[in-house]
């Protein structure tokens, strides 16, 4: 439920995908078929047509020295200066789609500077930001100012365009004006993105989760997605977040429920793993791993190879060290963590949010992973706003 003040309303999710995918539906009643037929509370409102802004010439990014490359000294234009996340996912038409957090734009840029999330799309030698008409958020802020901050992406194939849904951490302010970086989480929620093939992603619904509530005691559902096969379907594996009010512990504890991918919206659909079996009861979940020397709060869950992983950084920003968890299914359990890397953050440099890119370059026995990076000196950050950018790095996998 949003705070007083925020703007709800009742409207059939269905017809805006329509709206967006009816000349490819009208060549496929499966693809009709696998639209849910839901009503869900929108909790934003829905963003003005969005678009892909001119190309931006990438080269060939086929190395992770590439990809450092591109990140450390493309300036581009004023759409995108820095941000942090990047969280992945591929498209069906080959595109490569990532999702930022706080992000930067020059300071002559016409629109909102400081925004809470934003999209770029890379297809082969270019690279796009998806600017909604407004210039703001592709996720647009609440009536009441709450913003949401990307956490992962899971993405289901439909006949001729994609369902992304981006799950996401609902955010407050608490600095002032010249201080975006101080806020507070209140909760987990989702934005549903159709995505037709060749084509910019459009947003079809946005929803929060629970109340709003500032903590870290409650899971943040979504802080890691798969979609994968359960064996009698595609599911989309939902990962939460949780860390107990206790002196002396600083990473999370980490739990799994599922749903359908067209059920996402529905949290009533959604069912936790107790340790034996699906259920319903959120209260239920149990612990995969503990929050002592626990993962971060945003991390990657995927599977490879029969193996499942989590990849993170052990115990959050306090931590100094890149490390992977692996269970034989989504559910755990999870052995005791491997270390991948070192990842200290310094007084010059913060270094957090490492996230799996099993997609990216692919080759056997290891994975892409980026990281993400920011100064303890806000100024510095907006002088030079490539301080704020992620940085890549391969790692052998357990």
């Amino acid at each position: 439920m949003p705070e007083s003040g925020a703007v709800t309303t009742k409207v059939p999710w269905r017809l805006r995908v329509m709206t967006v995918v009816g000349p490819v539906l009208l060549l496929s009643f499966l693809a009709v078929a696998l639209v849910p037929e839901v009503d869900v509370d929108i909790t934003a409102p829905r963003v003005a047509e969005a678009a892909q802004t001119k190309c931006l010439p990438t080269g060939d990014l086929d190395s992770v020295r590439a990809l450092n490359r591109f990140a450390a000294t493309v300036r581009g234009g004023g759409e995108f200066a820095g941000a942090d996340v990047g969280a992945s996912t591929v498209l069906q038409d080959g595109r490569r789609l990532l999702v930022f957090g706080d992000t930067l734009r020059a300071a002559d840029f016409e629109g909102q500077r400081f925004v809470r999330n934003s999209m770029l799309v890379f297809s082969p030698g270019c690279a796009s930001v998806v600017m909604p008409a407004d210039h703001g958020a592709l996720i647009p802020d609440r009536a009441d100012g709450v913003g949401y901050w990307p956490m992962s992406v899971a993405r289901a194939r439909r006949a001729g365009y994609d369902l992304v849904i981006v799950f996401a951490q609902r955010v407050r302010s608490t600095g002032g004006a010249d201080d975006a970086f101080a806020f507070e989480n209140l909760g987990p929620a989702a934005a549903v993105f159709v995505v037709p093939r060749g084509e910019s992603p459009q947003l079809a619904s946005v929803q929060d989760f629970g109340p709003d509530r500032p903590g870290t005691e409650h899971p943040t559902w979504g802080a890691a997605t798969e979609v994968a096969d359960g064996g009698n379907g595609e599911w989309v594996y939902l990962y939460g977040t949780s860390r107990p009010e206790v002196e002396g512990v600083f990473g999370f504890a980490l739990q799994v429920a599922r749903v359908r991918p067209e059920e996402v919206l529905e949290q009533d659909e959604w069912r936790y793993w107790d340790g034996t079996d699906w259920v319903a009861d959120p209260d239920a979940a149990a612990e995969l791993i503990d929050a002592v020397g626990g993962v971060s709060q945003t991390l990657s869950v995927f599977e490879k190879d029969g193996t499942w992983y989590a990849v993170s950084k052990r115990d959050e920003f306090l931590g100094t060290d890149l490390a992977a968890w692996t269970a034989s299914a989504p559910t755990g359990p999870f052995a005791p963590p491997v270390a991948l890397a070192e990842l200290p953050s310094t007084e010059q440099e913060l270094r957090y949010m490492p996230l799996a890119h099993p997609q990216l370059l692919p080759r056997p026995g290891s994975v892409v992973v980026s990281y993400s990076r920011n100064n303890p000196d806000v100024g510095k950050v907006l002088d030079d706003p490539f301080l704020y950018r992620p940085r890549f790095l391969r790692v052998d996998l357990p």
